[in-house]
């Protein structure tokens, strides 16, 4: 099996992270060492001192990106759920890790659906003025111009998006 990195980006509400959970308990891939890193966890230690503006977005994912191979180092896979809603962020990310498999999943999803779905209530406050700068209410999600894997998690069940994520990721990982 290649070591790799996978990146779930999306929406918030889309399913990047009930996705990475599931992932990690299907059985073809119980026996790897799994790492996860998570948009939320990150800004809430990391990342604490930065805003939402595009050039704190563009810091956090530059700092994600770079915990990535040392979390490889010690695992077979490391997944990794952002947001990343922009062409620039996305090059960073593949800047820093050039050097390593880095396997690109768009798990798309209309915002109205994520917002119908607002399960951290995070659209309802950005509506009501409570958070600025939050993507898909004050700042574009712009649609990847490239990814590896698409998940349309809009009309697919979770269950079905996982099985769909682990026939696409086979061909990466030689599994």
């Amino acid at each position: 099996m290649q070591k790799s990195i996978v990146w779930l980006m999306g929406l918030s509400g889309a399913g990047k992270s009930t996705i990475a959970d599931a992932l990690k308990e299907l059985p073809p891939l119980q026996h790897l060492k799994i790492a996860r890193i998570d948009g939320d966890e990150l800004r809430s230690t990391l990342s604490n001192d930065l805003g939402f503006s595009t050039a704190d977005r563009y810091e956090n994912l530059r700092r994600a990106a770079h915990i990535c191979p040392l979390l490889l180092k010690e695992n077979d896979l490391v997944i990794a759920s952002f947001i990343t809603p922009e062409d620039q962020h996305r090059k960073v990310i593949q800047d820093v890790l050039k050097d390593y498999q880095l396997i690109l999943v768009w798990v798309n999803c209309s915002l109205q659906i994520c917002e119908m779905r607002d399960p951290k209530g995070l659209y309802k406050a950005a509506r009501a003025g409570a958070i600025q700068n939050f993507t898909g209410v004050h700042q574009p999600f712009i649609d990847p111009v490239f990814a590896d894997i698409i998940l349309h998690t809009d009309h697919n069940t979770i269950q079905h998006s996982v099985q769909e994520l682990y026939i696409g990721l086979k061909s990466f990982l030689n599994v």
